[in-house]
């Protein structure tokens, strides 16, 4: 047993040194190390390298969580069956595992060693576009708000609807640099995620009728309503091949320095 872990913690180090070696060889990476985890918490129990190994329904509906462990420190939520990403038809389907609802769930690891979540509106859930993300396996970073896009936030959620996608103005910005002009958002009027399933929504939203879904980015953020409950917004975009100086990935939405 001693020797298959360490040979799994060989290839968990094989993965990451392809992932820094480029794109092209690199997009595999990730599902790599969600198997080696697996195959570790299998053999005994424990989650390394990852921080937490969850198939009590079973591989087809499990998750694990992790820390990338080169560029930037993201949190992240990896399903434990291959998912290529945001276009997977399957995850718009009735009774397919919450998986934005997991991902919030493990919001505690954001705070360390004290394993207590921070402020609901200190989160955010992010998904990117195929264009901007580096992996072929679906992943939701889980990460802080900076400030600027937190009291932003505070502003738009009472003006969005429970019931419908609304296109947003120009004046959403995130930090100095981000500017979408192609955003829509809508409000969640609920403490928990329980339910709600935000890539059927998207893919529900009227902004999605011309679009390809690999395009589409995905970002779920925490807010204190008016009314002292929780809820959340949740934003949606898509990537525009045609304006690259426009380009951003809905992870920078987060600030992932947050857990140091």
């Amino acid at each position: 047993m001693a020797r298959t872990v360490v040979l799994s913690c060989v290839a968990v180090a094989f993965a990451f040194a392809a992932a820094a070696a480029g794109p092209e060889i690199s997009r595999g990476a990730l599902w790599e190390v969600v198997r080696t985890c697996v195959a570790n918490h299998a053999l005994t129990g424990a989650a390394f390298p990852c921080l937490e190994v969850n198939v009590s329904g079973g591989d087809e509906r499990g998750y694990v969580i992790m820390r990338a462990p080169l560029g930037r420190p993201d949190l992240i939520l990896a399903p434990t069956r291959k998912i290529v990403g945001v276009e997977d038809p399957s995850l718009r389907n009735l009774g397919v595992p919450n998986y934005f609802e997991d991902a919030w769930n493990a919001r505690a690891f954001l705070s360390g060693g004290r394993r207590t979540p921070l402020p609901r509106n200190d989160v955010a859930l992010a998904v990117n576009s195929r264009i901007s993300r580096s992996q072929d396996q679906l992943h939701i970073h889980i990460g802080c708000l900076p400030r600027d896009v937190k009291r932003a936030l505070e502003t738009l959620a009472p003006e969005l609807p429970e019931d419908r996608w609304v296109r947003i103005g120009r004046s959403m910005t995130v930090g100095n640099t981000l500017h979408s002009p192609g955003l829509w958002g809508r409000r969640v009027d609920q403490e928990t995620l329980a339910g709600v399933n935000p890539f059927r929504l998207a893919a529900e939203g009227s902004f999605d009728e011309t679009e390809s879904r690999s395009r589409l980015m995905i970002v779920v953020a925490g807010v204190e309503l008016a009314n002292g409950r929780g809820g959340f917004v949740l934003l949606a975009s898509y990537d525009d091949p045609s304006h690259p100086n426009e380009q951003f990935s809905a992870e920078d939405f987060l600030d992932p320095w947050c857990p140091l």
